[in-house]
């Protein structure tokens, strides 16, 4: 078989409906399954699976094994060659599944494959190809600095920004939709089961570049991925913890205890600055929009400055 789809639902089962048959109708001539493991959400998932793509194989987990657990779990049971990881709220706008095996059959050396993701709106999402963690992202990642400066390398994704439309040598790929080979796969080990969601894609293909393998991000390949609605569903507060929890296992993981203390050092500073920031600005706020979003991002810095000085206790659980 060529190629087995995986897809991790949580809680997206009007996503996972239209993500299903996207698939269907932009994927031809290959030999596939599609596997979709549900975690726990209980959602309606199974039924819109058994209802209207009952080519597709449903799994229902009775526990929320989150990203890489999910994933691996749902490997040992595919039977392609290849293997596409991908969220359910993405859709895909013509051949990329294609495009994407070709690419990976064409390049050497592959390690994982990334698409073009565009927002629900049709603007780029910049996220589908990043830099490697580093203390230097830590402390600059703001959303002013990626508009200011959208080419540093710092991000890792100025290959998103080349015109001539072959696939680029790249850092990491957004785990909303890789693309890698089954025997790469088991020769790296899969995801690393550390992490309940985040920053296990950089981890994979972190993996695959100690490997010897080349990662590369495949412009023509082009999917919507509709902002992440399967891990948004909760609260921002709670993604916001999860992935500083993920950030400092992978600095644990991958420089050792001095370089992820400085990580939690890094965004206790991020966090005052950025709490003494909406504590001047909120004054001066005069429409209910934006001070509902100061608000949000007031309660998103103190979840991860608590994180940070060893509060939420709860994600060191997951």
């Amino acid at each position: 078989m060529d190629l087995s789809i995986i897809i991790i639902n949580w809680n997206s089962a009007e996503y996972l409906r239209n993500c299903l048959r996207s698939i269907f109708e932009h994927t031809r001539d290959l030999d596939m399954e599609v596997i979709v493991l549900d975690n726990a959400s209980f959602d309606g998932s199974r039924e819109v699976v058994q209802e209207q793509f009952p080519q597709v194989r449903f799994i229902q987990s009775e526990a929320n094994l989150g990203f890489a657990k999910g994933n691996n779990s749902a490997v040992r049971q595919a039977h392609g060659s290849w293997l596409l990881f991908l969220n359910p709220d993405t859709e895909l706008l013509g051949p990329a599944i294609n495009r994407l095996l070709e690419t990976g059959k064409t390049l050497p050396r592959v390690g994982a494959l990334g698409a073009r993701l565009l927002n629900s709106d049709g603007t780029l999402q910049k996220s589908c190809v990043q830099a490697f963690p580093s203390l230097a992202k830590c402390l600059l990642d703001a959303d002013i600095l990626r508009q200011w400066f959208p080419k540093a390398r710092v991000w890792g994704n100025h290959s998103l920004y080349s015109t001539d439309g072959v696939p680029v040598p790249v850092e990491g790929i957004c785990g909303a939709c890789l693309m890698t080979a089954r025997s790469t796969f088991d020769r790296i080990g899969g995801f690393e089961e550390d992490y309940f969601m985040y920053v296990e894609d950089l981890e994979y293909c972190l993996k695959a570049q100690k490997a010897g393998l080349q990662n590369y991000y495949v412009p023509k390949a082009v999917l919507i991925h509709h902002g992440g609605k399967s891990s948004t569903q909760v609260d921002g507060e709670f993604a916001s913890v999860m992935i500083s929890e993920s950030g400092w296992r992978f600095f644990q993981k991958e420089h050792g205890s001095m370089w992820a203390l400085a990580y939690r050092c890094c965004l206790v500073v991020k966090a005052v600055s950025r709490l003494s920031l909406i504590v001047l600005v909120y004054p001066l706020a005069s429409r209910p929009d934006r001070r509902e979003r100061l608000r949000a991002a007031l309660c998103k810095s103190l979840s991860i400055g608590r994180w940070a000085i060893g509060g939420e206790r709860w994600a060191n659980d997951k």
